[in-house]
């Protein structure tokens, strides 16, 4: 295990006070905190300021007439801190309509705030938020995606309420209680000797490429899961796995779980189902892919994982 705080969206320390949860009377305190912060969150956008979280007094008229709850998400420095869900406002210049963009790049301006703030997606802002901010926003925007997806109880079909500060939804009808989900990914470093293995989905931008990653299945374990996906989409086979670090990825609720696994075959053989190509990449090359000097392959994507396991790798860390 390479254990490093540098992850984005992790190290940041926060507490988040699980046991203020249940106590609907010390959350209704909390909030009545003078200095407590809220973040109001868009359609999946979280407010930013400068290269900030646009954290608001709880109070702040921007929320009212906004029927969802604040979302307890921990202390910070002994600062209690929410976020509320603001979806139902409409922008006057609009969203983008085209959703299946890669990265809306797009950012919306409040009336009732200036024009230092504006919501914008995480992915454009990660890796320039602190680590405290990171790790709160990514939790927020999976927690509200998490309730966005899960109003109904998936027990009997009623509708569910919000309980536990945000933290679990609880059916009324059957008693059932429903908790955030997390989906396990794992993202593989693969190397054979000097090289390493990049791949791409289909609608990627041109020149993005990245590590091969995947979604683990019920039953499996992170070394058979990394074995699997890397065989189902290049053909490579690879013996020894070992974990490396991990990473909380909000987009909209996974746990990337970095790998390094050691290939015994290096033949090719993508299935176009799964991604649109692959290759093997030395780590001369890879270091002027990093540098930006690449003529054809984009720099790895700042903040994400895998940018995190490529530069360590060719630091000589992960050998």
């Amino acid at each position: 295990m390479y254990d490093d705080p540098g992850v984005t969206f992790s190290g940041s320390g926060f507490d988040r006070a699980a046991n203020l949860r249940g106590d609907a009377v010390a959350l209704q305190r909390l909030l009545g905190v003078r200095q407590a912060l809220c973040l109001p969150l868009w359609r999946g956008k979280p407010l930013i300021s400068g290269d900030a979280a646009g954290w608001l007094p709880v109070d702040h008229d921007l929320f009212d007439g906004h029927p969802a709850e604040p979302v307890f998400l921990g202390l910070a420095d002994g600062i209690p801190h929410f976020f509320r869900d603001i979806s139902e406002w409409e922008p006057i210049e609009g969203p983008v309509a085209n959703a299946s963009v890669f990265l809306d790049p797009s950012e919306q301006a409040h009336p009732k705030l200036g024009p230092a703030f504006r919501f914008a997606e995480l992915r454009a802002v990660m890796a320039r938020l602190s680590p405290l901010d990171a790790e709160l926003v990514a939790t927020a925007k999976a927690l509200s995606a998490w309730h966005d997806s899960h109003a109904f109880c998936a027990s009997c079909g009623q509708p569910s309420a919000i309980v536990m500060g945000g933290w679990q939804r609880r059916c009324p009808v059957c008693g059932s209680a429903h908790f955030p989900r997390t989906d396990p990914v794992v993202i593989m470093l693969v190397t054979h000797g000097n090289s390493v293995l990049l791949g791409r989905s289909p609608g990627w931008p041109d020149g993005m490429y990245s590590l091969l990653a995947g979604f683990m299945e019920p039953g499996e374990t992170l070394e058979a899961a990394v074995r699997r996906e890397v065989f189902e989409e290049t053909g490579v086979r690879v013996g020894p796995v070992r974990y490396l670090a991990s990473q909380p990825w909000p987009f909209p609720s996974s746990l990337m779980i970095g790998c390094a696994g050691a290939a015994i075959s290096t033949e090719i053989v993508i299935d176009p189902q799964e991604i649109e190509d692959a290759f093997w990449i030395s780590r001369e090359d890879m270091a002027q892919v990093a540098a930006g000097l690449h003529p054809t392959i984009r720099p790895p994507r700042r903040g994400a994982i895998a940018e995190f396991l490529l530069s360590g790798w060719l630091a000589g860390r992960m050998d």
